[in-house]
C-alpha cells in the first residue's frame, strides 16, 4: 500500500489548524560559538552537549504563534503550505517572497517557520518540504531563501546544511534584551535557488 503525501497551498483561514502542529524539540546539544582571534581569526562552531536537556518551544516564546501573526504582519502575500498524510496534517512551512519586514529586498524570500511533527520527522518530508517551499518562491524570481535559526537548534542546523544551505550570518548578539533567550545566537542560512 503506497502512502499519499500531499503539500497543499493554504490560506490565512487555516493557520490555526497550521498551528496543531507542535513546532517544539529537545535540546540536548548547543553550538558554542568560539570566536578566533577575537572573530579576526574566523569563528568556530563546536558543538556541546548541554547539561541538562530541555524542550524548546517557538511557539510558547513571548506568546508567538501563528495564530497571533495576524496580528503582527501583513500576512497576505506570503506562502503558506501543510503536508498530509492521508489528509493527517503532519508539517507546514510558511514563506515569505521578496523581502519582509527586515533587511531583505525583492530578489530574496525569508522561511519565516517551518515545522514537522516530532512523530513525522527523519523521515524526508522537511526535505521535501523544503523543496516545495523553494519552487514556490524562486516562482516569485526570488534567487535565495534566508532561514534564521538558533545556535540551540542544532537537528535544524544540521537539516539544513545537508539541504545545500550556506551559514551566511552568526550574530551572537541578536537576543539582547530578552532575557529567556539572550543566551542564544542566531545563525542565518541561505539557500541558492
Amino acid at each position: 500500500m503506497t502512502t499519499t503525501i500531499e503539500t497543499v497551498q493554504a490560506s490565512i483561514d487555516n493557520l490555526s489548524r497550521y498551528s496543531e502542529v507542535p513546532i517544539s524539540f529537545l535540546v540536548e546539544s548547543v553550538f558554542r560559538v568560539e570566536p578566533i582571534e577575537k572573530g579576526l581569526g574566523g569563528i568556530e562552531l563546536r558543538e556541546e552537549k548541554v547539561a541538562h536537556p530541555y524542550v524548546k518551544d517557538y511557539d510558547a516564546s513571548r506568546g508567538e504563534g501563528p495564530t497571533r501573526w495576524l496580528k503582527r504582519f501583513d500576512m497576505s502575500g506570503w506562502g503558506i503550505f501543510m503536508v498530509l498524510i492521508e489528509e493527517r496534517h503532519v508539517g507546514g512551512a510558511i514563506a515569505i517572497p521578496g523581502g519582509y519586514v527586515g533587511d531583505l529586498d525583492r530578489r530574496f524570500a525569508q522561511l519565516f517557520d517551518i515545522r514537522i511533527h516530532p512523530d513525522m520527522r527523519r523521515r524526508g518530508i522537511g526535505t521535501g518540504l523544503l523543496r516545495h517551499v523553494a519552487d514556490w518562491v524562486r516562482q516569485h524570481e526570488c534567487q535565495q531563501l534566508k532561514i534564521e535559526t538558533q545556535n540551540t537548534n542544532v537537528p535544524a542546523c544540521k537539516f539544513y546544511a545537508r539541504q545545500g544551505c550556506k551559514l551566511g550570518h552568526i550574530e551572537q548578539y541578536a537576543y539582547m534584551g530578552y532575557p529567556e533567550i539572550e543566551h542564544e545566537t542566531r545563525l542565518v542560512w541561505y539557500l541558492e535557488l
